[in-house]
């Protein structure tokens, strides 16, 4: 017989044996693990992609230490819902864990409500956000808490989890389920459990009705996936398509199309999407894929942000439209994208090479006697304020990094670094 719990529910973990992924943080000697067993954990803040088990993994902790466990949605909850838990922890003998789901949604003064108890270990604190903390939880509050980054799941993550679907679905129905072909589900989870197993329940629930006589269940990628199309508002029951239109709106700026980009913005607005949230990846795309191609992306994006910020909705739509369109219709480059990348890999590859030393810091007399600064030439001493000298140490001199895109403004780049360096770095 059906249950009338959802599939993703009932699969959830209640011991961290019978918990999935997260290895690098539970799994044996990990550092959360030893922690939890230890039986003295900090308050915490889980930052990761949906449905990688941040609200299972904060349920495991409380039970695993015998504590009692609250649960708030920044969504839904405020600074009276915050102090109600506070007032109840007071009486206890043990901090309960209090779990916050999508806390980078509180405001500054809902999470300063938190700051007094968290400090005084009147609760243990644990946090879940899709967005970085750093930039979404005030300092105060950070200060006080252990960020753990949790990684998506991946594929036999999600074989394990499908194994388990499989078999507590056959119970309810009373079938046997064949799943003859899983590449369907696999991409329409995008690595998020309560995707995958949305997915299956409903793909199961339609073809047990359809096939009420048959004692078997098939399921193939073309029965996955036309179930999934003509059924998509009971599959997606908590809204995990907002990370799919998302991902559609900021492609849609990429590729240059202000018409689609309009169409996903509006499909965001009206299911009641956070205008900042909209405004952030914006800032975002501004520098990754548009950069120096049009700099003033950037300062339009930024002052988009502060505006939305300012007047509230409903105005700000009109704002996050000019802004989209802009963006859409703006010459694109990732040049400085693909440069950070590109010097970031070069460090991690050759380590901290020495500093030339005619670039050299030289405070102290010490210094300047063992040639710190030395030979450096000021370039606006020089015709054209430039000189040519290396500034890369010297394992690496020549290391071209930085190559401009092919787009009006970075041709100017082009043109300009190849006068002055020449040959050099083969502008």
């Amino acid at each position: 017989m059906k249950s009338l719990i959802p599939l993703a529910e009932r699969l959830r973990p209640h011991a961290l044996d019978s918990y999935i992924g997260q290895e690098h943080l539970v799994g044996e000697g990990a550092v959360l693990r030893t922690a939890i067993e230890s039986g003295r954990i900090p308050s915490m803040i889980f930052w990761g992609p949906p449905g990688v088990g941040k609200t299972s993994l904060a349920f495991i902790i409380s039970k695993q230490l015998n504590r009692s466990f609250f649960t708030l949605s920044a969504v839904s909850s405020g600074v009276k819902d915050v102090r109600e838990v506070i007032e109840k922890a007071r009486m206890m003998p043990q901090a309960p864990v209090l779990f916050i789901d999508e806390i980078h949604r509180f405001s500054k003064s809902q999470q300063d409500s938190l700051l007094g108890a968290v400090e005084k270990g009147m609760v243990t604190l644990v946090g879940a956000t899709t967005e970085n903390p750093s930039f979404e939880v005030i300092s105060p509050l950070l200060s006080r808490c252990q960020v753990y980054v949790m990684k998506p799941l991946n594929e036999a993550h999600l074989l394990r989890l499908l194994q388990y679907a499989v078999e507590l679905l056959e119970q309810d129905y009373g079938k046997k389920i064949i799943l003859k072909e899983n590449d369907a589900l696999l991409r329409i989870s995008g690595g998020d459990a309560r995707k995958l197993l949305n997915a299956i329940e409903l793909v199961v629930d339609l073809m047990a009705d359809s096939a009420a006589s048959e004692k078997e269940i098939t399921i193939t990628n073309e029965i996955t996936s036309r179930c999934i199309q003509n059924n998509l508002a009971a599959y997606d029951k908590k809204g995990e398509m907002h990370y799919d239109v998302i991902s559609a709106f900021i492609k849609s700026l990429r590729g240059s199309d202000p018409n689609a980009a309009i169409y996903y913005l509006a499909r965001m607005t009206e299911a009641g999407e956070d205008p900042l949230f909209i405004a952030r990846r914006m800032l975002i795309l501004a520098s990754e894929d548009i950069g120096n191609a049009n700099p003033n992306a950037l300062l339009l994006a930024n002052t988009c942000f502060d505006a939305v910020n300012k007047i509230g909705w409903p105005e700000s739509r009109i704002i996050l439209s000019q802004t989209a369109v802009y963006m859409a219709c703006s010459p694109k480059s990732n040049a400085s994208y693909l440069a950070i990348e590109k010097a970031l890999s070069l460090v991690r590859k050759t380590g901290d090479l020495s500093v030339p030393l005619p670039l050299r810091n030289a405070p102290t007399g010490l210094m300047k006697d063992l040639g710190y600064g030395n030979d450096y030439k000021y370039a606006h001493d020089f015709q054209d304020n430039f000189v040519e000298q290396e500034f890369l140490p010297e394992q690496i001199a020549g290391t071209k990094i930085f190559e401009p895109g092919n787009n009006a403004r970075e041709q100017e780049q082009r043109s300009f670094l190849s006068k002055r360096w020449r040959g050099k770095y083969g502008y």
